[in-house]
């Protein structure tokens, strides 16, 4: 028996390494998307910046990992067997649920998300003890205070992080415009000893107060004399930044850079319990069940021993902040995390992630006509001089940069200071929440959310918030089911379970590799949105234009093969997966016409009057192929829904010789817009005039049957409406290619 839960302790062990890897790939967002954002060093500098803040702070570590020990379930209450269970089913299920955020590019809590585990997997085994035993109740086995203390923090942190982050950042960009170079004579020394001495104290509170080499006579020191260390740090910090702008230094870059030191070794060192905790409470756990000698069940041992500290030993410090630093350098899906947080808060307009929803319709709304009831009692004067604070058109913004570096230097000044008050006050702020929402406080600030992208950087902000939720929910629900499995299923549940859960983390990276693939076209607009020359913005227009088209002509090609052949068959489940496509393809063509759109301020007047209208018409035409597509598709789909009467041979016969040249043609064409070579052009052109030809006649002989009612009136409405949305597809794959011929060439 022994052996057995000696081989639990391992997996967990293993299971922690993978849950570090995850977990780091989800918080990096926390440090690195200030840095990121601005560009204040190179990707790789910011990296070896975090990555010593990480080991440092991991190496560093408070050794209490009293959250997976005692923090949400009573120990005393619990058998051995039953903590392992707990314990077990709590990394299983987190190690898969961060990762699925990660492939979502969602930041979410790690410490919310563990919270809620303990909580699940305890509340499934506490159900299970108070049936056997009523003297116990539920009180006596679940300790909720903290549970709640992590859902009030959820509101909290959200609010006031958005608060503050917007204020402090419209302050400083008052203070310093966009044009912050020509205001910084003497104002930078000022703002650097504010913003470094924050950054010392978030440190010493957030990072370094409970740190292992701290005795209770150094914290009581520090806290006895706060304010004189503050008082100096600021005067110390502003000489010193007044010098080093002196000596022509950029201030910002090196409070950008000590900021993101410093909220990594924070991070390394407070939630480092979310990734070892668990596992160290069942290593500890399994050191006192042995040590009680052979004759004790793990049935009936009381885990009493918990309720007690436990030090952790420094070498698995060390080798968490190694395997930390090592995900930190290696993980692509990290690289994605940052990536919302830094799109969403981008000062430019570009390609959006995320499409509009009612609800950030609705808020949009409701803030216009806030701003324009606050407008019209602000003197008009007043205005004017803010209006000339927020000139964008003059931003010092580093080539390759969403933002420059007032702002992320704000986003880590306040992130970082947000989160030692919170600390200070015993209050459980989050440190993705707070860093993830001054971030957008400070984008709302800056006035990035302009009136053509409010919607969809709101709906991303919406998306985010309600993942969080999603992640307690979630973790709750599943750590709960898979501890009932555990319990129950023994060896056996364990097995399975561990098998289901690799093979979740191999498929999510399958998945992830799958798509990044699939997004590499985003490049070219990110190309393209920054280039100031029009003709090479033309040139990635072109290169951009033809990736997308070729897609729409993809689409069409699968998916009207796919449509004629599952109605002729009655293959409902061939039209449920065409409809599915269909959605999908009007959202990207949506998102084709806002790029195009924003592309267009990038090329000069001739070359717009001269490309323009074909870049406009192509769009249209790839939109009216789609739209095609979908009428041809929902009558098919109602029609075999309702289980109508099918197609005769002779209309089955008759249409199949045609579809499957217009699926060749739709395929001739695709082939001639991908390679870019239109001289073979007029020979698709002369097949797409014989195809119409032959579906006009298609067409009358139908009309005809309908008059002889030879056939069923339902299933031929139906056959009229496929033969006239295919001479459609037909007309306008063939404009489309005009078009783009012309684009592409000039022809």
């Amino acid at each position: 028996m022994e052996t057995f839960y000696l081989a639990i302790v391992i997996f967990i062990f293993i299971v922690a390494i993978f849950d570090i890897l995850v977990g780091v790939s989800n918080d990096a967002v926390n440090f690195l998307n200030s840095s990121v954002g601005s560009k204040a060093a190179s990707f790789k500098v910011v990296l070896i910046i975090a990555a010593i803040g990480i080991f440092v702070g991991a190496s560093l570590s408070n050794g209490m990992m009293d959250i997976a020990r005692h923090g949400i379930y009573q120990p005393q209450n619990f058998y051995f067997a039953e903590i392992m269970c707990i314990l077990l089913a709590v990394m299983l299920t987190d190690v898969v649920l961060l990762d699925t955020f990660n492939s979502l590019g969602l930041p979410t809590s790690t410490t919310v998300s563990i919270v809620f585990e303990l909580l699940g997997a305890t509340f499934a085994l506490s159900l299970i003890k108070t049936f056997k035993d009523t003297s116990l109740g539920l009180g006596d086995l679940i300790n909720t205070d903290k549970a709640l203390s992590v859902i009030m923090g959820i509101f909290l942190s959200v609010a006031i992080a958005f608060f503050f982050g917007t204020l402090i950042q419209y302050l400083a960009r008052l203070l310093f415009t966009f044009n912050y170079k020509k205001r910084m004579k003497y104002s930078i020394g000022i703002f650097g000893g504010i913003a470094a001495t924050s950054i010392i104290y978030f440190m010493l509170i957030k990072g370094l107060k409970d740190s292992s080499f701290m005795t209770p006579e150094n914290k009581q020191w520090i806290t006895d004399h706060t304010w004189m260390l503050i008082g100096y740090a600021f005067i110390f910090f502003t000489i010193l930044m007044q010098i080093l702008h002196w000596l022509k230094i950029n201030v910002f870059k090196v409070i950008v850079l000590l900021g993101t030191f410093a909220l990594a070794l924070a991070f390394a060192g407070n939630d480092l319990v979310n990734f070892i905790g668990v596992p160290l409470a069942g290593y500890s756990s399994y050191i006192d069940f042995i040590s009680q000698g052979p004759g004790v069940s793990p049935d009936n041992y009381l885990m009493s021993s918990l309720l007690g500290p436990a030090s952790t030993p420094w070498y698995f410090l060390v080798g968490a902040g190694a395997i930390m630093v090592y995900s930190l350098f290696t993980s692509k899906k990290a690289q994605n995390v940052i990536k919302t947080s830094v799109d969403l808060s981008r000062q430019d307009e570009g390609e959006e992630m995320f499409s509009s929803t009612p609800m950030a319709r609705t808020l949009v709304r409701i803030s216009l006509n806030i701003s324009n009831s606050v407008g019209k009692i602000i003197p008009e004067k007043a205005k004017q001089w803010t209006n000339t604070r927020f000139q964008k058109d003059e931003a010092i913004i580093a080539d390759g940069a969403a933002f420059d570096l007032v702002r992320a230097s704000v986003n880590l000044v306040v992130a970082g200071l947000l989160i030692a008050v919170g600390t200070s006050l015993k209050l459980p702020l989050s440190t993705t929440y707070v860093t993830f929402m001054v971030a957008m406080g400070t984008s709302l600030a800056d006035r990035a959310w302009g009136r053509d992208s409010a919607v969809y950087r709101i709906t991303g902000v919406l998306s985010v918030i309600g993942g969080w939720f999603l992640t307690a929910g979630a973790a709750f629900m599943l750590c709960f089911f898979v501890a009932l499995l555990i319990y129950y299923g023994g060896i056996i549940a364990i097995l399975v379970l561990v098998g289901i859960a690799a093979f979740l983390l191999v498929r999510s990276q399958f998945i992830f590799s799958r798509k990044k693939d699939k997004e590499k076209v985003s490049e070219t607009v990110t190309l393209l949105m920054k280039s100031t020359d029009s003709e090479e913005a033309l040139g990635l227009l072109r290169t951009q234009t033809r990736e997308e088209l070729g897609r729409v002509l993809a689409f069409a090609e699968e998916n009207f093969d796919r449509i004629t052949n599952s109605f002729f068959n009655e293959n409902l489940r061939g039209l449920r997966k065409s409809m599915g496509a269909v959605k999908f393809e009007k959202q990207m063509i949506k998102q084709m016409k806002r790029i195009g759109a924003m592309a267009m301020t990038h090329l000069d007047n001739k070359t717009l009057l001269e490309k323009g209208l074909y870049y406009y018409q192509g769009n249209d035409f790839a939109s009216e192929l789609v739209y095609s597509i979908d009428r041809m598709c929902e009558p098919a789909f109602e029609h075999i829904d309702n289980n109508f009467n099918p197609l005769n041979d002779d209309q089955k016969e008759e249409f199949s010789a045609l579809s499957t040249k217009i699926v060749e043609m739709i395929r001739s064409c695709h082939e001639k817009l991908e390679e870019n070579d239109y001289d073979d052009f007029n020979k698709d052109v002369r097949t797409s005039n014989m195809l119409n030809s032959k579906l006009s006649v298609l067409k009358r002989e139908e009309l005809q049957r309908i008059q002889n009612h030879s056939n069923s009136i339902k299933v031929s409405l139906v056959y009229l409406t496929i033969l006239q949305e295919t001479q459609n597809v037909i007309t306008y794959t063939i404009n489309l290619m005009k078009m783009s011929m012309k684009f592409q060439t000039g022809e």
